[in-house]
């Protein structure tokens, strides 16, 4: 037995005798030649198993071993351009073989399976290449969230899961049982953030979020992951420059580690390596703008009605497509009605119908990846902002006392990691990005 080793680590073994701990992917029979495909978790690699190279029961175990049988393949690497695999290139050519556990017959197979069929064996299809490739990326971005932000000064503390108030709207809110009382699951952690940027000046939580909204859309998940920056002496204009920033280093740092599952993926990277800072500004009232002259231009009925907007609507799926077409990097709209946003934004100065928000849109149709603002400082209009919305006071005096006790200009966002991965990876629907999504009906396996 060789060295063990990880597929990924292979091309440092070259011509040497290695030892592979994984499951078979794939078998090609060509008769006195088998080649099987080999994962391992890091990668997928060719082990040919020639008849006269290996003891006859090494041969029949290679011949008979079925689909997702777990095995230990010691042989030679060699390198080869031919050889399929990930990163490809180099094959095993195979001296020994064990069977550690002999699978069943597997359920998914080369064929075509409808999608409630893979859903329903969610923790078997993790296991093809491109969930693998997809998950592989969703790592890189949630590291380079957090390289980029513990490098720039942003300390991660974390808040709570059960709140006992809304934070985003009462109508998106799981409740729970939390002994004699009622309490909620996050929707986010921004509040508690909030606080935290007062004893430490830039902070992020990261962690699951939950929102109960009744949709079935390729955008939406009821329990997804988000970061959540805070900044002190903050404002909008300086919010939008370390998106930009932070946005387009997570980007770079998958492009420049995550190469090969990209190209598994088949995804177009060219407009990926595109976005770097600045990203272009405009705002909702020029937004509103360009969408009635993209409806006037256009000749297709179907066309003028999605585009079909109201100054004072929160766009939809067709609305940021549109307006995204327009670019080829990110684009922020900022300034949305007060109307469409969360009671904590402060107002825009000379227009209270309009606050200090902002959206960040991904190109390519995959709309908002980023929502924030710069948040209210004053007292006196957050207990006004509370009461408009419809809100008790008692579980947000807390929150309140933050702009009693030495209050600052201070912005914050939240970033969904599940949306940001769909658009690296150039999916379509979100639920290939998390492992195990939960979804409107999807709460198995």
């Amino acid at each position: 037995m060789g060295k063990i080793i990880r597929i990924e680590d292979i091309a440092a073994s070259t011509g040497e005798s290695v030892t592979l701990q994984g499951w078979l992917y794939n078998k090609t029979d060509k008769g006195r030649l088998q080649f099987l495909l080999i994962r391992d978790g890091t990668g997928i690699v060719q082990a040919v198993v020639f008849q006269k190279d290996v003891p006859e029961a090494v041969f029949e175990a290679a011949r008979t071993v079925t689909q997702e049988s777990s095995l230990i393949v010691s042989g030679t690497v060699r390198a080869d351009p031919r050889a399929p695999g990930i990163p490809g290139g180099y094959e095993i050519g195979v001296s020994d073989l064990q069977i550690v556990q002999r699978a069943e017959d597997y359920p998914i197979t080369p064929k075509e399976h409808g999608i409630e069929f893979l859903m329903d064996n969610r923790h078997l299809w993790l296991r093809s290449s491109r969930q693998w490739a997809i998950l592989r990326v969703r790592a890189t971005v949630i590291r380079a969230i957090r390289d980029w932000l513990d490098s720039h000064g942003f300390i991660n503390l974390d808040t709570p899961i059960l709140t006992p108030a809304a934070a985003e709207g009462t109508t998106t809110l799981f409740e729970v049982n939390y002994f004699e009382d009622k309490a909620y699951l996050a929707q986010t952690g921004q509040l508690y953030n909030e606080a935290n940027i007062m004893a430490f000046g830039r902070v992020y939580c990261f962690g699951p979020t939950f929102r109960a909204e009744r949709s079935k859309t390729r955008r939406h998940l009821t329990e997804f992951w988000m970061v959540e920056p805070e900044i002190a002496y903050c404002d909008l204009d300086q919010l939008m420059e370390i998106e930009e920033q932070f946005v387009s280093s997570i980007v770079q740092t998958c492009l420049r580690e995550r190469a090969a599952e990209l190209k598994l993926l088949e995804r177009d990277v060219t407009a990926l390596a595109g976005v770097t800072p600045p990203f272009p500004r405009i705002s909702y009232d020029e937004a509103v703008a360009l969408l009635q002259r993209l409806r006037d231009q256009t000749e297709d009925p179907e066309q003028k009605t999605l585009l079909a907007f109201e100054w004072g609507n929160d766009f939809g799926s067709p609305h940021e497509t549109a307006l995204t077409q327009q670019f080829t990097k990110p684009v922020f709209v900022y300034g949305y009605p007060t109307a469409v946003k969360a009671f904590y934004m402060e107002p825009w100065p000379g227009r209270p119908e309009v606050c200090k928000s902002v959206d960040l849109l991904a190109p390519e149709g995959y709309g908002e990846i980023i929502g924030g603002s710069e948040r209210i400082a004053d007292p006196d209009l957050l207990i006004q902002r509370i009461r408009e919305h419809n809100l008790p006071l008692e579980p947000y005096k807390w929150y309140i006392d933050l702009r009693r006790y030495g209050s600052v200009p201070h912005s914050g966002f939240g970033l969904g990691v599940e949306r940001t991965v769909a658009w690296i990876c150039g999916i379509e629907h979100i639920r290939e990005t998390i492992p195990f999504p939960r979804m409107l009906y999807r709460l198995y396996p």
